[in-house]
């Protein structure tokens, strides 16, 4: 799906001839809140003479003032040239009326996500512009192929999905609807390139990539706290400080809007006829009933009043580590772990088995797999949650039943604050925390990336650059293991027999085919 093109100097003219829009040529933005004078902004520093367009009179002039103070800003930070900022300015006007974007070789829209508004623009807009204008619409939500629907030239039309802050994240994913001509989408890919961003290509599907994909970040968190086997502030501090995101899911839609993502997640689950994959979670939309949106309003999963205390995740006490382990099998994704414990001073002796860590005392500790502590009757089972980079986690997460006795339990925690960690005791739930969210992610990119949505790279791509995963959803799984995540799944879907967790066939076949590499490997 990656754009074939052919670079030269800073322009590249692709297979189809389609290549950026010419910067002496104007780029007309509608909707001034905070997405359009980002888009503004960035376009004019490529060069564009801009025009500013809102359906509210006096805003467009309004938003042209708050475009120069952003460069001013710029100025006085010294990113910007005090004389490249007044010829930026010079190129900025508003546009009280649509017909003064007749001229436009771009117009991007970014107003409100109403379906009915946005059509009603674009029919207003062709009657206006050129026919070669490229018309483009920012829609976080609603369908490219819907919007473009009522167009007598709806093969110019194209998604140009920017994230927020547009100056600032690199991402913009391009989006091509049913009807949108190849040369099309491939004008905005190389136009969003030449603006300095990194383009995705992707169909019209819901949410796009992004906001597709990213739905079990926050849904497996949703359901480890309904579960009451941890808290917000546990869970965040698994995925951050061992699961390497930069945020945990309770704190980042505290951030986003708790509305907003519900919204957004609803809005997905719909698309999709309610599959199980997307169901919204109670707990967040009791949230949203009760007016806690986050840090808009005071309150969300944390408080945010002045003076008001942050919950602290649950670290257990400091325990005495275990002279010695036995390490049976492969641990997988885990195996580093063996060195860490013998740089730490833990004895470590090696034998044949199924992957898993034998306890001075008889128990064992395992990677989470899906299954559960409390199906092991006769032995104590610990599980520990998946890791980013084991050596580098600042925390590592236990999960035990109920009848597992204080022995064990310490033996486990010691071992692995032994190796510097804080340790986090969470209740006995299939897949821990990050090992089902890292599976999900991996399942859903698949999926998309073998219904043609997007390439496996521009997947990755998007992941890392626009909500700032540690690794690509795709990248993550082969180095964990397709065939691993797919029985972690498998077990999962067992214990939930609801089709949220039955594994796809795109994730599936890389299982398969690591399983026919290793064999031919093997020989």
């Amino acid at each position: 799906m990656t754009a074939n093109t052919t670079v030269q100097g800073s322009d590249a003219v692709s297979a189809d001839g389609a290549g950026p829009i010419d910067p002496s040529r104007a780029v007309a933005v509608v909707g001034t809140g905070t997405m359009g004078q980002g888009i503004a902004q960035v376009a004019l520093l490529a060069g564009h003479p801009v025009r500013l367009h809102d359906s509210v009179p006096g805003r467009a002039e309004e938003a042209v003032t708050a475009v120069a103070a952003r460069l001013d800003r710029l100025v006085e930070k010294g990113r910007l040239d005090a004389a490249e900022r007044d010829a930026a300015v010079a190129r900025l006007h508003a546009a009280p009326e649509l017909s003064a974007l007749a001229d436009a070789a771009l117009v991007v829209e970014a107003i409100v996500e109403r379906l009915e508004v946005k059509q009603g623009l674009f029919a207003e807009l062709e009657e206006i512009v050129g026919a070669d204008t490229l018309l483009a619409t920012n829609t976080s939500s609603l369908s490219v192929t819907a919007i473009a629907g009522g167009l007598r030239l709806p093969g110019r039309f194209v998604g140009m999905h920017f994230f927020n802050p547009a100056p600032l994240l690199p991402l913009v994913e391009i989006v091509s609807g049913f009807a949108t001509e190849p040369a099309a989408a491939t004008r905005a890919y190389e136009t969003a390139r030449h603006w300095g961003k990194t383009p995705v290509r992707c169909a019209d599907t819901p949410g796009f990539i992004v906001n597709r994909i990213a739905r079990p970040f926050y849904a497996e968190a949703l359901r480890v706290y309904e579960e009451g086997a941890a808290d917000p502030a546990t869970i965040d501090a698994a995925l951050r400080e061992s699961g390497g995101f930069r945020m945990g899911p309770f704190e980042l839609t505290d951030l986003i809007g708790q509305d907003v993502n519900e919204a957004v997640t609803r809005s997905v689950w719909e698309s999709f006829f309610q599959d199980p994959k997307f169901t919204p979670s109670l707990a967040q939309r009791r949230l949203v009933e009760s007016g806690r949106f986050g840090r808009k309003s005071g309150q969300g999963w944390f408080p945010y009043a002045e003076g008001a205390a942050r919950p602290e995740p649950h670290t257990a006490a400091p325990a005495k580590a275990p002279e010695a382990v036995t390490i049976h099998g492969d641990l997988g994704p885990a195996k580093v772990l063996a060195e860490l414990f013998e740089q730490a001073g833990v004895k470590v002796r090696r034998k044949r088995g199924d992957g898993y860590i034998a306890l001075s005392g008889g128990g064992r500790l395992g990677l989470a797999d899906g299954e559960t502590s409390f199906e092991y009757t006769d032995e104590e089972i610990v599980y520990f949650d998946l890791a980013l980079d084991y050596a580098a986690a600042g925390r590592i997460v236990l999960s035990t039943a109920a009848r597992t006795s204080p022995e064990t339990l310490e033996e486990a925690v010691g071992l692995f604050q032994a190796l510097g960690k804080q340790v986090s005791v969470i209740g006995d739930v299939p897949g821990m925390i990050v090992a089902r969210t890292v599976a999900m992610l991996a399942d859903l990119a698949a999926d998309a990336v073998d219904r043609g949505v997007a390439s496996a790279e521009d997947v990755d791509t998007a992941m890392r650059l626009g909500v700032n995963y540690p690794a690509g959803p795709l990248e993550w799984a082969a180095k964990v293991g397709h065939r691993r995540l797919v029985e972690l799944l498998g077990e999962l879907h067992e214990r939930y027999p609801t089709g949220r967790y039955a594994p796809s066939l795109g994730l599936v076949r890389r299982g398969y085919d690591d399983d026919v590499a290793d064999a031919e490997e093997s020989r």
